[in-house]
Parts: C-alpha cells; structure tokens; sequence
C-alpha cells in the first residue's frame, strides 16, 4: 500500500493586513513546506464508507480533516467508492505547521487519484478552502506568497535553508490569538522584494509569547542561535541553520521536543 507524505509549512512572515466585514482578518505571507511529513495511506472500498483505519491520539473523528476531506470529495465527485485511512502523525497538533490542512490536502490529491474522478487541481484546491484557509496551498504544492485569507497565491521559490523546529508543550487556539484585543490589525502591506530584503516578522508573536509563556521562553532560548520566529499562530517556532548538523547540535540543547528539517518549494505530491 503507498505512502501518501503530508508535509509541515512554515510561515517564513505573517502579517495581518486588515480585517473584512465578516470578520475574516486579511493577511500577508510566506507559505514554504519543509522535508517532515505525516504519513497517510488509503484502502479504497466499494461500500462508500469514509473510515480510519485507527484511532489518531490528538486528533478526534469529528475533528479529523482527512475524513472531512474524503467526504466532502466524495460527496463533490458523485463517486460511491468509500476508503479507510490511515494516519501516522508526526506533525505537532496546534503548532502552526499546518499539519491538518496538509493532511487534508493530501487526501484530496490521493483520493482523487485513487478514486479516478479527475479533478484538476484548481478544483481540489477551490474545494480545500471549504476545510480550511491553508489547505490550497498544500494542493497546488507551490511555495508561495499569500495574500486574502491566505488563499490568494502567488508561486515563489525561497532559499531552500535547513531549519530547526521547536515545538513549546503547549497548543495555542488559533481562535483566540485572532480574537485577543491587543492583536495588531493594520500592518502595511510589503512587497516579495521587501521580504527578500529582511522585512516582515509575525504579527501573531506577541499576544502569543503573552498568553503563553512556553512560547515566549522557547523564542528567547532559540533566539540565541539566530533570529527566531514563530509560525502561523504557533506554539512552533523556528530558525534557519547552515547543515543538518548544525541543527542536531541545537536540537540536542533545546528545552523542548522539535526537529531539523529541510526547506521545500515543492510539494513531494507536486508532480503526482
């Protein structure tokens, strides 16, 4: 049976740009994959039932994003063939590294496949952005410039660093980072060549190291090493490293649990 990876993201840079009327906040940023991937395999069946194939600690069923995602291609592709998938998580969960999102992806693009329906990418995608804002990125499988909600992408190819990834024992809600009064709502927009240049930080960070002092230890040890940030709305944070072994050594000292890792602009499901 294949392996289906799911990779990590980072947020090289997050800004939030403005707020829409339906309370939706607009963002700048960088999506880039890194080389460490949740594991998924899919059992087609004739019987049309969406299973797992076991349970998945962290993740409960009705928050599972692979079977949200199966149905809802199902259900798209008029298809009466049914799966049971298997997840073997490695992604932290609740740490910004979009490990749902990619897990949703990923079984969007293999049960499409698998299933036979066709679907172009485009349509996958436009179907993703129903699960999540940052599932089309992981479908396209194109590092990217993101602007919108995060669904408004422009491919582009980053220096492709090792990073080490730490990952604070904690989950922060997403919800209420966005939600937290102080959370600053009117950075000005940059430019891609403004963010080659050195501009743009994560505008999350600070109500997130506030409300959750694990954050903001692990940023200030990391920092040591290099300019630390956060990803997404966290609790993981990274720096870019010169070798895999540079990392290790700094993997070796770090307060927490986490990983080195490859970046990537393409996807390892891109020409799949």
């Amino acid at each position: 049976m294949d392996v289906w990876p799911a990779p990590a993201k980072l947020n090289l840079f997050l800004h939030v740009v403005g707020r829409r009327a339906d309370g939706y906040h607009l963002l700048q940023t960088a999506f880039q994959f890194l080389d460490y991937s949740d594991q998924l395999t899919f059992e087609v069946t004739a019987d049309g039932r969406i299973l797992r194939a076991h349970a998945v600690a962290n993740v409960d069923e009705g928050a599972d994003l692979c079977l949200r995602a199966a149905r809802l291609l199902q259900a798209h592709g008029g298809t009466s063939r049914g799966a049971v998938i298997g997840l073997t998580k490695r992604i932290p969960v609740g740490g910004g590294l979009g490990g749902g999102s990619s897990d949703a992806a990923t079984t969007l693009i293999a049960l499409n496949q698998l299933w036979g329906l066709g679907l172009s990418r485009v349509a996958l995608a436009d179907l993703g952005l129903q699960l999540g804002a940052d599932v089309p990125v992981f479908v396209h499988g194109r590092a990217a410039w993101a602007e919108g909600v995060g669904d408004v992408l422009t491919p582009v190819d980053f220096d492709e660093p090792w990073y080490v990834v730490l990952s604070p024992p904690v989950q922060v809600s997403t919800r209420e980072v966005f939600q937290d009064p102080d959370l600053t709502r009117q950075t000005p927009t940059i430019t891609i060549r403004a963010f080659r240049a050195g501009q743009g930080a994560n505008d999350l960070e600070a109500v997130v190291r506030r409300r959750y002092p694990e954050v903001d230890r692990t940023i200030r040890w990391l920092s040591q090493y290099g300019p630390a940030r956060m990803t997404g709305s966290g609790a993981c944070v990274f720096v870019a490293v010169t070798s895999r072994a540079a990392g290790e050594q700094i993997l070796e000292r770090a307060p927490c649990t986490g990983f080195v890792a490859r970046g990537l602009n393409r996807h390892p499901l891109y020409i799949r």
